[in-house]
């Protein structure tokens, strides 16, 4: 059952969300060559609990860490570590918090340093993307639109849609209903009504769409070893349209 928040709820994900945008762009002011993505998570953990908050994925069905930081051709969920980063690299970071009770999550995919042509314009169509989905976060409107306008801005440009993985419903928990493809025909889905939140996160790749899982159980990849890319924001639907949450 796909549950709708109140004014009240939603201003109580303002918060969470804020804490998770703020994260996001400390992790851009410091992402750079030769930092380690352990490094990065612990930034982001003091960040968060300095703000009075809980990392909302350290502990989630047992994921070790308070940020999923995916380098290069590993699409989501990747375990921080020692890895150092390398300029011409990218690290895709996904970031939640909970705060009052109440869950934001959003993710960006940063360069390191200089990264290769077709790398940039693979960041920039997905971050294209989500707006795209965003846009059709509207009351009135089926989820299926917002699915389909990602698949089709980015298939249009020569990339492929994660399949395997998906968006999904936000509030008092993590993961609510309804999840939330990247793919689909217009014109379907539940439709959307005020008080709906979302979290709309398109996971693109510069090759294959098929992916798989590493022996950690948890950092998926590419099946062709080429570059993806993952953007998210937690929107709630208005009155007056898309509100994103989880913009610092």
């Amino acid at each position: 059952m796909i549950e709708l928040k109140t004014p009240g709820q939603i201003e109580r994900m303002r918060k969470a969300g804020a804490i998770v945008g703020e994260t996001l762009d400390l992790m851009r002011r410091t992402v750079r060559p030769g930092i380690t993505t352990q490094e990065l998570d612990r930034l982001a953990e003091d960040y968060i609990c300095g703000r009075g908050a809980v990392p909302a994925f350290k502990g989630y069905n047992g994921f070790p860490a308070t940020l999923c930081t995916s380098v290069n051709e590993e699409v989501v969920h990747g375990i921080p570590g020692l890895r150092k980063l390398e300029s011409g690299d990218i690290i895709s970071i996904d970031c939640g918090a909970v705060i009052d009770g109440y869950f934001g999550d959003a993710a960006v995919t940063l360069p390191v340093g200089d990264v290769a042509p077709e790398v940039k314009g693979l960041l920039e169509a997905t971050e294209a993307a989500l707006y795209q989905g965003i846009s059709q976060a509207t009351r009135g409107k089926r989820l299926y639109d917002v699915s389909h306008a990602i698949q089709s801005y980015v298939e249009s440009r020569g990339y492929s849609v994660v399949r395997d993985y998906v968006g999904h419903g936000i509030g008092r928990a993590m993961h609510e209903e309804p999840q939330i493809p990247n793919f689909g025909k217009p014109g379907r889905g539940p439709r959307l009504e005020v008080g709906m939140v979302l979290a709309i996160e398109p996971m693109i790749n510069l090759g294959t769409y098929e992916v798989k899982t590493l022996s950690d159980h948890w950092t998926v990849i590419t099946k062709d070893g080429r570059a993806s890319a993952h953007f998210e924001h937690t929107v709630a639907i208005t009155e007056n349209g898309p509100e994103i949450l989880t913009r610092s």
